[in-house]
């Protein structure tokens, strides 16, 4: 995949699939080391661990719409060409916590990419879904949590026009915040 964005997307989907009420979506970056971890964390069905050593196998899925699972030995690549890793903890019944560890200095960093898009996308599509957000650049942290938006909102829900447009600008100038502290 061209944007790591788009990684945390196909992994998140697997959240979705896997019956997750709660995703944790985590961008944690240290300009220092030149350190990037994504995370996606669940509380869905979780893996055996039959399912845990099969996981990073192209052919392996539990989606029965195809027979090849690429994206989280593609995550996976894509990390390791930096230098970094991946890693899978999961348990039946609890859920499923994902690591990548990417180095950004490396020539072989694939670029984030619209994370906002992503993190937009997959709360509005998933209105039953809680999602918590969060973008971290060096000591400084923004969080983002459905659970409190929905508290404010009330009966609005995320999906709303004016609201996913809110959240979007939300997300972005803290985003921006981040990013400009460092540069």
């Amino acid at each position: 995949m061209r944007e790591l964005s788009l990684n945390v997307l196909d992994i998140a989907q697997n959240s979705v699939s896997a019956a997750a009420t709660l995703i944790e979506l985590v961008v944690c970056e240290n300009r220092q080391t030149h350190d990037l971890m994504l995370g996606i964390y669940d509380n869905g069905k979780g893996m055996t661990q039959e399912q845990l050593d099969a996981v990073r196998d192209p052919f392996f899925t539990t989606r029965t719409t195809r027979k090849v699972g690429m994206g989280v030995p593609l995550f996976k690549m894509a990390a390791e060409m930096t230098g970094g890793s991946l890693t899978i903890e999961s348990e039946v019944g609890v859920g499923t916590k994902v690591r990548a560890f990417f180095k950004t200095d490396h020539v072989d960093f694939t670029p984030l990419g619209d994370m906002t898009d992503t993190v937009v996308m997959l709360i509005t599509m998933n209105l039953h879904i809680d999602f918590v957000y969060r973008y971290q650049v060096d000591e400084e942290v923004f969080v983002l949590d459905t659970r409190r938006l929905k508290e404010i909102l009330g009966d609005v829900p995320l999906n709303d026009p004016g609201i996913a447009h809110w959240i979007k600008d939300y997300i972005n100038e803290n985003t921006a915040k981040l990013t400009e502290v460092q540069e």
